[in-house]
């Protein structure tokens, strides 16, 4: 996955279920983790182990020439301050959702099903400044809609819907 800013470019039933509760359970005692990142919304909770991507190189680079991800795995990218938010599928090898996410945590676009190798310019909108990359459908199998809020260390307490030390 390529991302680009305006600036530039940057089973069963039953065992889906239980998978997807077990994943959802976050306890209300968890830690924050730079490793992690955690949503709650009218689904639930769910956390997943994420990959960061902070540095131009590494949001260039994004999810590109993967096979696969984890389940419950992904990346947030976090850019220096709320910007308009645009990606596309170049080189990335799986379909993705992408959360776009504003300054305080709360995800204010959800694209789910990014076409792997698409060239397709994905907007996520304007004063966006995180992107959570999650494994295509997952978003959709989990419940997450506009409006859940996402905690991460990257997220400033002072500005958080959900900060760290809740």
């Amino acid at each position: 996955m390529l991302g680009r800013t305006g600036q530039g470019r940057t089973g069963t039933r039953a065992a889906l279920a239980l998978g997807i509760t077990l994943a959802m359970a976050v306890p209300a005692f968890a830690e924050c983790r730079p490793g992690q990142v955690q949503l709650r919304g009218d689904f639930g909770t769910a956390a997943f182990s994420v990959e960061i991507a902070d540095d131009d190189g590494e949001r260039a680079q994004g999810l590109m020439h993967r096979e696969s991800m984890g389940r419950f795995a992904g990346m947030l990218f976090v850019f220096e301050r709320p910007q308009r938010a645009v990606f596309w599928m170049e080189n990335t090898l799986i379909p993705l959702d992408m959360l776009f996410i504003d300054a305080s945590g709360v995800v204010r676009h959800v694209h789910e099903n990014a076409v792997p190798m698409d060239r397709t310019p994905i907007d996520g909108g304007t004063d966006i400044q995180y992107v959570l990359e999650i494994n295509g459908g997952m978003a959709s199998r989990l419940g997450i809609e506009e409006g859940a809020e996402l905690r991460h260390p990257a997220i400033a307490a002072d500005d958080a819907a959900w900060p760290c030390d809740e």
